[in-house]
């Protein structure tokens, strides 16, 4: 069933224009995707999808027909609203005319961190929504077991977030603590070994054997990792710097450690 939106003053129109502030993400429990193919990817993942917005602009899009006759079929509640009322509540500068509005989700933390020899990043204040989404993705294609979050990051579903995540926020479990300490404290009672970055280490991060259980700290983008986070890591390492810049994206950083684990765990066992 379609629903027709003709007035700024409908509160389903209303509310997404509330969900593209964090306060409004956290008190409703919801947040924003954008776009035909992660719609689509959250549909068949069956993720939990409240609702779908979506306006005239969709029909200009590839695979837009065909994606709202099969979210018709399968019973989904649409909106349709015009291309000006739609201008206003999307995020992107060239639209595909299409949204869903899904809940947050919680992942079973004990399960996941219970697992022998698994692999999980703990996030350290980073900023930048890009990087955040470039981090999951990358953890998505390495096979990382966890991503844990400590109050202080960047929101998750911040919209730029989800996009540079391309889909990976669906396939990868993320936990949130109120603080890195705590997230050390709970990986330590589970046995992981800590690896942290510092350019003091006197250890490059391919020395270590990363055939273990273990957790990858990445640090804020400006300030690093914490240096308490630091002192209690089993593990500190660095990556070479040839060059003359002073230190790598935190992305780039991340990604480089997470697939010299992948080398070690799986490549080279080829």
């Amino acid at each position: 069933m379609i629903i027709d939106i003709h007035s700024n003053d409908n509160d389903t129109f209303k509310k997404v224009k509330q969900l593209s502030k964090k306060k409004y993400r956290d008190q409703y429990e919801q947040y924003i995707i954008e776009g035909v193919r992660i719609v689509l990817d959250a549909v068949e993942k069956k993720k939990s999808i409240d609702y779908i917005v979506f306006c005239e602009d969709l029909f200009d899009t590839s695979g837009g027909e065909q994606l709202l006759h099969l979210l018709t079929k399968l019973h989904y509640k649409l909106f349709k609203m015009t291309k000006k009322m739609y201008s206003e509540i999307t995020d992107t500068k060239t639209p595909q005319g299409i949204m869903a509005i899904l809940r947050f989700e919680e992942h079973n933390s004990e399960f996941i961190l219970n697992k022998d020899n698994s692999l999980s990043i703990v996030l350290d204040r980073i900023q930048d929504p890009g990087n955040l989404g470039t981090i999951l993705r990358t953890a998505d294609a390495a096979g990382v077991d966890a991503v844990l979050m400590a109050k202080g990051c960047v929101d998750l579903y911040n919209p730029k977030t989800i996009r540079a995540t391309m889909g990976s926020i669906f396939n990868i479990p993320i936990i949130n603590f109120n603080s890195t300490e705590e997230i050390i404290n709970v990986l330590k009672c589970k046995g992981f070994e800590i690896i942290s970055t510092s350019l003091n280490a006197s250890q490059y991060y391919y020395e270590l054997n990363f055939n273990n259980k273990m957790a990858i700290v990445i640090g804020n983008e400006a300030n690093g990792i914490l240096p308490e986070i630091i002192q209690n890591s089993d593990h500190v390492v660095k990556i070479p710097m040839i060059g003359n810049a002073e230190s790598l994206n935190a992305a780039i950083a991340a990604s480089i450690i997470m697939y010299e684990a992948v080398r070690q765990r799986y490549i080279q066992k080829i």
